[in-house]
């Protein structure tokens, strides 16, 4: 570690040199190495890395880790052994592979068309949730070749998951609100997982796991644009039809929409993954647009409460519209987090951005008595119990990001440790939909 230490050291001096550099950014350069070494990487390709990604943002380090590749790789116009031998190709089998997965997970949708002997969708669909995840899984896992016995520990979860998915013993014919919520939630679970394949060894650091953060914005996007698109298709093609007396509903809708609705998760991922940051920054930078606006509306929203001197009620539709709203501000939060950047001095937007933790720390604390009024009123259900817990969840995500803010804001803290706060808070919310996935069916008689 003294070595790698040194040679750190001896690399990031060279950077100052060279790039001309302010000296603010070498405690960045040390970490993010550091990290990369600690993931796998050799020194050498952990440094260049590092250099290359904070080159996305100034001139002199881009250059700088242009000459670092050409020393590390061979002379000016060399490709990298990390890179493909032929781009061209190297993209086409990707497409390939990306399209027959696509076509198999609208497959595997399409299936309670062709044979249905259980009689319930709810059943094909608790697995379609399972399966569409492990198909995009395996995509990351082999466009990054990932070992055998890491490829084992990416497939597990997914095994598990349809071992309890299929094993309890769900009332399809009445219906089972556990049930419900466990199709709801294997895929919130699940796309842990995904990024545990996506970002590979890197997943262990906040670079990597931010890194699917970037991806899963970006992945999100265009999949509503694709959907977009695919609805004025089926509108047009319905009118089509309609014209010369032709009923296409019941194929586009039985056949059409579901598969390519699972087939569009393989694709808006390869599309995400051949476009890079151009999309994947799409998502931080609408989060910038949105958070003044939801912070006011929250803001505006308190403030009338506060002056009627009403809460929110126990209206089951209403909770859940406010559930919805602390999901949208806790997405906001993390694509703030993910645009900016870490090193920078507190600014006015992060004044806004602490207002609109705020504020939704104290809605969530009233949608919380409201749930709890409701359960004092009607008793503990498989659904009023899920939103305490996702609410309690989203609360203490929200508590803790406050005290950072305020930390920073007040200089006696760094804007690393709220990134570092919220990338690790990841896994909590794979785990907690696990519990609602495991233990609530038999903890509510699978009702």
């Amino acid at each position: 570690m003294a070595d790698s230490g040194n040679g750190i050291e001896e690399r990031v001096a060279e950077w100052h040199r060279r790039a001309e550099a302010d000296a603010s950014g070498e405690a960045e350069l040390r970490e993010r190495t550091a990290a990369l070494m600690e993931a796998g990487l050799s020194l050498d390709e952990a440094f260049l890395i590092a250099v290359g990604r904070m080159g996305e943002r100034d001139a002199a380090s881009r250059e700088f880790a242009a000459l670092r590749a050409q020393r590390l790789w061979g002379r000016a116009g060399e490709s990298s052994p990390l890179a493909p031998a032929d781009p061209s190709r190297a993209g086409l089998r990707e497409f390939v592979v990306a399209f027959l997965l696509a076509v198999a997970a609208g497959a595997v949708v399409a299936i309670p068309n062709v044979f249905d002997p259980i009689g319930d969708d709810a059943f094909y669909y608790r697995n379609a949730v399972i399966i569409i995840p492990a198909l995009l899984a395996g995509y990351f896992v082999w466009k990054r070749a990932t070992s055998k016995a890491k490829w084992l520990w990416i497939a597990a979860p997914f095994a598990a998951a349809a071992i309890f998915a299929n094993s309890y013993p769900y009332s399809f014919a009445s219906g089972s609100d556990s049930g419900d919520l466990a199709t709801l939630h294997l895929p919130i679970a699940l796309w842990v997982v995904v990024g545990a394949a996506y970002a590979g060894s890197r997943w262990r650091t906040v670079d990597g796991r931010m890194a699917f953060v970037r991806f899963s914005g970006g992945w999100f996007i265009t999949y509503v644009l694709i959907a977009l698109g695919g609805g004025a298709l089926v509108a047009v093609a319905l009118g089509m039809f309609g014209a010369i007396d032709v009923d296409a509903g019941n194929f586009l809708f039985s056949w059409v929409v579901p598969s390519g609705a699972a087939g569009a998760v393989l694709i808006s991922a390869w599309l995400v993954e051949t476009w890079g940051k151009a999309i994947e920054q799409a998502a931080p930078m609408l989060a910038r647009v949105f958070t003044p606006l939801v912070a006011a509306v929250l803001l505006v929203f308190l403030a009338a409460m506060a002056w009627t001197g009403r809460g929110i009620g126990a209206d089951r539709d209403v909770l859940i519209a406010f559930d919805l709203l602390l999901a949208l501000v806790l997405g906001l939060l993390i694509y703030v987090v993910a645009s900016r950047d870490p090193n920078a001095p507190p600014n006015a937007f992060d004044w806004l951005s602490a207002a609109l933790v705020a504020s939704a720390l104290i809605v969530d604390a009233v949608a919380l008595a409201g749930i709890a009024s409701r359960i004092s009123d009607f008793g503990f259900s498989p659904n009023k119990t899920a939103a305490l817990g996702e609410n309690l969840v989203i609360l203490a995500n929200l508590a803790w990001s406050a005290w950072l803010y305020g930390r920073f804001l007040l200089r006696k803290g760094s804007f690393r440790a709220l990134e570092r706060w919220q990338t690790s808070y990841l896994p909590v919310y794979a785990v907690w939909a696990a519990v609602v996935v495991v233990v609530f069916p038999p903890l509510f008689g699978f009702a």
